[in-house]
């Protein structure tokens, strides 16, 4: 076979998965449904198995694919699936093509380093604590990245160009609120980029084989896989040209030996050899001159998708969002949750911290950018994972978005029946902190904005209303919260740490007219 063309075909499929998942983060207008983004990411590895094994079945089970294909083939989910690799692929292209291009060399191995890693990630993964798979799993670091420093700049531009075609009648395109995410994701998003650029342009894919856990697992899966790439005795010359273009410096040309753990399946070996000495055999099978047809079985049956940009902004680190209205007060009682709340479809925040992986796909799909990424909130064990943010904002009534793209399992999929009684905590009201009482002047916002009548305004004193609250029927949204205008609020949603049904309003029938009776005019 033409190893050329199995290389395009490679790249090729590398580069329609790392822009479809890259337009995952960056879709604000809801092109993909929840469907296609499942479809997407299917075979992604950690979410695919995290998904998995809270019992979703085969319909999350993509990574057996994954594990089936490097037992087979070796590491070609690296090079075709994972989108950080391909944007380490993108970054040293971009590197050889506008410097003078460097002779890539044997990479020390790290064995030491990159098993110690997987074994400390595997070992308290299996004991319920996914707090490493935060930092270390590749598709969530590759959606931080996005989410924090692309589509800040991607909105920019959609709201620059929607600007311009406002000015000649044209409104093809509409402006849209960033939103404000937190300080640490995005400098953590940040230093994570600028150690893979560094890397990338200095050692190739060295991040690959050192620091990712899923990289250190597939490579020993490829030790026993069925086809390897090697050096052909008889036919190699030790030129160095295979090794001076292999990304993962697994090609040893003194001994004329592959490190297959290490390779990635770029398949640049393949085509650099002017002798024909690079080949893919099957394990175990004594290669000849005549054994440089490829083996037809070799196919990347690879399907699904991910889109994308690429660039980097600034962002306020840290803002709340701040509203008018009525005036602010100095309360005398600060508002403390005994828990923070988690997304709809968390089910309770056990579940939720043992699934999530962070990888703020629901903090971009969320339309109303309450979603968050949380710092300490949930404790160090649960950095970086989302919360409810009402100071942001509030959670629509009606949206189930989050619940629907969410790849891991940690939300589940709601209907919207489901979720108009979802209860994801309880209002509380803190009488001293309101304006009604410290000012003597009316409010009631926080009822005007809650969709069960969890607050309601009773009378008070001479003309006034002071909120009520009910929290059996409140379904913790958030929008008294957002909506108040005390600092510290007087009313605010105490998460559950298990998500319940709320109770439904009481709704009094209005009086029938007698259709007898006549009309007064």
């Amino acid at each position: 076979m033409n190893f050329r063309i199995l290389k395009k075909a490679r790249v090729l499929i590398s580069l329609i998965f790392f822009l479809l998942i890259t337009f995952v983060f960056i879709d604000f207008a809801n092109a993909l449904t929840a469907n296609m983004i499942r479809g997407i990411l299917y075979l992604q590895f950690i979410p695919s198995l995290i998904s998995f094994l809270g019992l979703a079945g085969m319909a999350a089970a993509g990574f057996i694919f994954v594990a089936a294909s490097s037992l087979i083939f070796g590491r070609i989910y690296c090079s075709t699936l994972c989108p950080l690799g391909t944007m380490q692929d993108i970054i040293i292209w971009l590197n050889r093509k506008f410097r003078k291009k460097k002779v890539l060399k044997k990479q020390r191995s790290y064995h030491a380093l990159k098993y110690t890693v997987l074994f400390l990630v595997g070992i308290l993964f299996v004991f319920g604590l996914i707090t490493p798979l935060l930092f270390f799993d590749p598709y969530s670091n590759f959606g931080r990245i996005i989410a924090n420093t692309v589509r800040p700049v991607y909105l920019f531009l959609n709201n620059l160009g929607a600007t311009a075609l406002e000015s000649v009648d044209v409104y093809t395109l509409y402006r849209v609120e960033p939103g404000v995410t937190h300080w640490f994701s995005i400098t953590f998003s940040l230093l994570l980029l600028v150690l893979i650029v560094w890397l990338s342009v200095k050692h190739a894919r060295l991040f690959c084989n050192t620091l990712c856990p899923l990289g250190a697992l597939l490579g020993l899966l490829s030790r026993y896989s069925l086809f390897r790439i090697s050096l052909e005795q008889n036919l190699c010359t030790s030129c160095g040209k295979c090794s001076a273009v292999c990304k993962a410096g697994c090609i040893d040309i003194s001994e004329k030996k592959v490190d297959f753990s290490q390779c990635v399946g770029c398949l640049n070996c393949l085509t650099s050899c002017p002798s024909n000495g690079v080949l893919f055999t099957l394990k175990g099978r004594k290669s000849a001159p005549v054994i440089q047809e490829y083996d037809p079985t070799r196919r990347n049956i690879l399907s699904a998708a991910l889109a994308a940009t690429t660039t980097m902004a600034a962002m306020p680190l840290l803002a709340l969002q701040q509203r008018g209205g009525s005036k602010k007060c100095k309360s005398p009682q600060e508002v403390i949750r005994n828990y923070p709340v988690s997304p709809p479809g968390s089910v309770s925040l056990r579940h939720f911290n043992d699934s999530c992986t962070a990888c703020h796909l629901c903090v971009s799909a969320c339309p109303t950018h309450v979603i968050k990424p949380s710092f300490l909130e949930y404790g160090l064990a649960g950095i970086m994972q989302p919360r409810m943010d009402y100071l942001a904002n509030y959670c629509n009534f009606d949206c189930i978005t989050c619940s629907e793209v969410c790849p891991t399992g940690a939300l589940q999929p709601l209907s919207i029946d489901e979720k108009h009684v979802l209860q994801l905590g309880k209002v509380n009201f803190i009488k001293y902190n309101c304006i009604v009482y410290t000012e003597g002047t009316d409010c009631g916002a926080c009822s005007e904005h809650c969709p069960t009548k969890a607050v309601d305004m009773r009378p008070y004193m001479d003309k006034l209303f002071l909120p009520v609250v009910d929290p059996e029927i409140c379904v913790g949204c958030g929008a008294c919260e957002y909506a108040c205008p005390t600092d510290p609020k007087s009313i605010y949603v105490d998460g559950n740490p298990l998500h319940l049904v709320a109770e439904v309003p009481q709704t009094e029938k209005l009086e029938q007219p007698d259709p007898e009776e006549d009309f007064p005019f």
